[in-house]
């Protein structure tokens, strides 16, 4: 009877064992299931927000350590369970808007959006207004030279235009 007993046991600490190690294995492979979910959701929000360091780069592109320290953050905040827009909005909050590497359309960003397009706009109205001045030098010289003579060359006035 001791002998059934202690195969029984024996059985029953190798099933326990064995069901210790399924469980163990599945825990494992969740775990790194959501690390990587976590890896992957810290990637992507570290490509929408700049190194305050750089400046040019995003955080996932930079290894200042501020961007380093600020990755740590956001992966912890990440793993305490906030989202991705939880976790931008605690960055902008903390750093302001310039912390985005796409800034938010908003009024305090309107000359950043449409700046550059008001000075393209304004150096194409620019060079209309002095190419048409241009057009109108040779006349103007024409006229000056058939007023004053002595005081224009020869040379800059239409040849249709000098006076005999």
């Amino acid at each position: 009877m001791s002998k059934v007993i202690s195969i029984l046991l024996t059985s029953f600490v190798s099933m326990v064992i064995v069901v210790l190690m399924v469980v163990s294995t599945t825990s494992q492979a969740q775990q790194v299931d959501t690390n990587a979910q976590l890896e992957q959701r810290l990637s992507h929000l570290a490509s929408e927000l700049r190194c305050l360091v750089c400046q040019n780069q995003t955080l996932a592109d930079s290894n200042a350590q501020l961007a380093l320290d600020l990755k740590k953050e956001l992966r912890e905040k990440l793993a305490a369970g906030v989202t991705d827009q939880q976790a931008i909005d605690f960055m902008v909050q903390r750093y302001g808007d310039f912390v985005l590497y796409k800034p938010r359309l908003q009024p305090t960003t309107w000359l950043l959006w449409f700046g550059p397009f008001i000075l393209l706009l304004g150096g194409l109205a620019l060079l209309l207004f002095k190419i048409r001045r241009q057009e109108d030098v040779p006349e103007a010289l024409a006229v000056v030279a058939e007023v004053a003579p002595d005081r224009v060359a020869p040379d800059r006035v239409a040849p249709d235009r000098v006076a005999p």
